[in-house]
């Protein structure tokens, strides 16, 4: 799944699934290239993000601050794990609750 935020959505990208407003209404189809028209319609419905063909969640997935050493944030990922044991980590924003709270962890000198 290729999540990308309204922000970073670019003219020429394609719709890997259904664009739907808040309410459920689908403002455009998977497989849509997207234009200009389409990005200024999404932010006048309150549409967030979109799921873009091509793209990973790993590849759309915010950096590092530079001061976070990756070997530490790994360790505080895995220490952080049995917090998310009933949830799981599949979906993205659980996704990143984890990495969020391992950066923190990391930066506070928690581990």
């Amino acid at each position: 799944m290729g999540l990308v935020a309204l922000d970073n959505l670019e003219i020429g990208m394609v719709l890997a699934s259904d664009v739907l407003d808040r309410n459920g209404r689908m403002l455009l189809g998977a497989g849509a290239e997207l234009n200009q028209k389409h990005l200024t319609i999404f932010r006048t419905w309150g549409v967030a993000e979109a799921d873009i063909a091509g793209i990973d969640y790993v590849d759309n997935e915010p950096p590092l601050p530079a001061e976070i050493d990756p070997v530490a944030l790994v360790a505080a990922e895995e220490a952080l794990l049995p917090h998310f044991k009933h949830s799981g980590t599949e979906h993205p924003a659980l996704r990143e609750l984890l990495r969020l709270a391992a950066i923190r962890k990391v930066l506070h000198g928690l581990c």
